[in-house]
């Protein structure tokens, strides 16, 4: 088995912050204080939220390429959620040139000169067998929030929302990896969060879904969980199926059963966090919005996190080491 670094960071569109959390301005090279927080982490895999591609705040970078660059990814996929502009309170302005709906851009699209996009990336420094990127619809209403810069709570509407989904190549063998940010409105994030575990139902298991899903404690698991639930709840017909093979199989003498009752049954284990610690704000962590959930992994192979401070972003990437 090899040891990886796996991490996820919401990046805030790369925006410099101070020690006590106020915005500072973007020099000269606005993708230099990206690059050089993603090199800090010397991650194999890296998913990252709320990532710019040619938006004139961020200086028109391309971040998931700066990021894949300062990484040393060999692939990478960047899912923009949406094409436009950002706005004060209202939200996004949309690109009337843009492509409708889901758009994903990889390494063959750099300095392709598509209009500014925002969304979620996914990088990698392993052979990746299979890409995948789904699209959910914004909530209809949002919520007032605190948003770095501003005093007291800003209304804010909820938008589009992006997952990508790659099998990579491990030591011993395939596993899938997602990157997600997930809705901030209650309810509507746990609903995204079961609908990528369905959507991914049919990928090579280990599982990583990594991203910022803007839920607290268990819930996350607790969602991916009953979700794994309902997904291997067979039907009439199965159920069956399952019972006449049953009934096909040679019968065990008594000896033969006892035999089988004392011997060591394998242990499901089911979806848990690799890493508990707080995350946001970066510069006075208190809750944990960003997670590294993983089925299929044994706890044995997990070692240790850490959510290093940074000079970007009002959150704190989280790193974790895992043995796949």
């Amino acid at each position: 088995m090899s040891q990886l670094r796996i991490a996820t960071f919401n990046l805030l569109h790369g925006q410099p912050l101070a020690p006590d959390g106020a915005p500072r301005p973007y020099p000269a090279d606005p993708g230099a204080p990206l690059a050089e927080a993603v090199a800090a982490l010397d991650a194999d895999v890296l998913a990252l939220q709320e990532v710019d591609r040619h938006q004139a705040r961020s200086g028109g970078t391309d971040q998931a390429a700066v990021a894949a660059a300062a990484m040393g990814a060999g692939d990478w996929r960047f899912a923009a959620a949406l094409h436009g502009r950002p706005a004060p309170v209202a939200g996004w302005l949309p690109e009337p040139s843009a492509p409708n709906g889901l758009r994903v851009y990889g390494p063959g699209e750099v300095g392709d000169g598509a209009p500014p996009s925002y969304g979620t990336a996914l990088l990698t420094r392993l052979p990746v067998r299979h890409w995948r990127a789904r699209r959910f619809a914004p909530a209809p209403f949002g919520l007032p929030l605190r948003v770095a810069g501003r005093r007291g709570l800003t209304p804010v509407p909820d938008e589009p929302r992006v997952a990508l989904a790659a099998v990579l190549e491990g030591g011993r063998g395939p596993f899938t990896v997602v990157a997600a940010h997930l809705s901030f409105v209650p309810g509507w994030n746990m609903a995204q969060l079961a609908g990528i575990r369905r959507w991914i139902a049919d990928l090579p298991q280990p599982y990583l879904v990594l991203g910022d899903f803007n839920l607290v404690g268990a819930v996350p698991r607790t969602v991916l969980g009953g979700a794994t639930v309902l997904e291997r709840t067979s039907p009439r017909v199965r159920v069956r199926e399952l019972r006449a093979a049953g009934r096909a199989r040679p019968q065990l003498s008594g000896a033969a059963r006892r035999r089988r009752a004392r011997g060591p049954r394998p242990r499901l284990q089911g979806w848990y966090d690799l890493a508990r610690t707080p995350t946001y704000p970066s510069h006075r962590p208190a809750v944990q919005f960003d997670h590294v959930l993983a089925v299929g992994v044994p706890r044995a192979a997990v070692g240790p996190a850490a959510a290093p401070r940074s000079a970007v972003s009002d959150h704190r990437p989280l790193l974790v080491r895992v043995s796949l």
